[in-house]
């Protein structure tokens, strides 16, 4: 799906690709949302990469929340970089171990919900327009809504997908 260029397909696509995420788990036996990814993943099953998604979806509200005010947020998160992105995912997969997979599905439900809000109380024009916030730098809001949504889902899907066929 090409990437959105408008608000209203920025929410059809994020509900769209979220909504197909859903519907792939859903269709998961119970025994199937408790295997095991193959080794190699830092994820280790679905429950991880629902939590993964949730956490990102808090990042992007906390950058929102700073960045709004005209504060720098801490971009991707305090104490990291973009280029260490990955000891950050390793730190988020270690948050959420101790959370059963009916916890994460919640807790992402309602980080899914905050992000929709967001999108859905800006003009398409606050949304698309690049440099119109400091804190976004030379891109736009829309740029990091579709990574922490859209494209984050698509991602999800398709490495659950991935994972559960090998």
């Amino acid at each position: 799906m090409p990437r959105p260029k408008t608000k209203n397909e920025l929410l059809s696509v994020s509900n769209q690709n979220y909504k197909n995420l859903w519907n792939y788990i859903n269709s998961l036996s119970e025994e199937k949302l408790k295997t095991e990814f193959p080794k190699g993943y830092l994820n280790r099953n679905v429950r991880d990469v629902l939590a993964h998604l949730h956490h990102w979806h808090i990042m992007m509200f906390d950058w929102y929340t700073v960045g709004m005010t005209g504060e720098k947020p801490d971009m991707p998160a305090k104490g990291y970089t973009w280029k260490t992105t990955p000891e950050l995912n390793k730190d988020i997969w270690k948050k959420y171990q101790e959370i059963n997979f009916e916890e994460v599905k919640i807790l992402l439900e309602k980080s899914f919900e905050e992000l929709q809000e967001i999108i859905n109380h800006h003009t398409e024009k606050e949304l698309f327009e690049k440099r119109r916030y400091t804190w976004t730098g030379t891109t736009s809001l829309a740029s990091y809504l579709i990574s922490a949504t859209s494209s984050h889902y698509d991602w999800a899907y398709k490495l659950i997908k991935k994972c559960l066929k090998q």
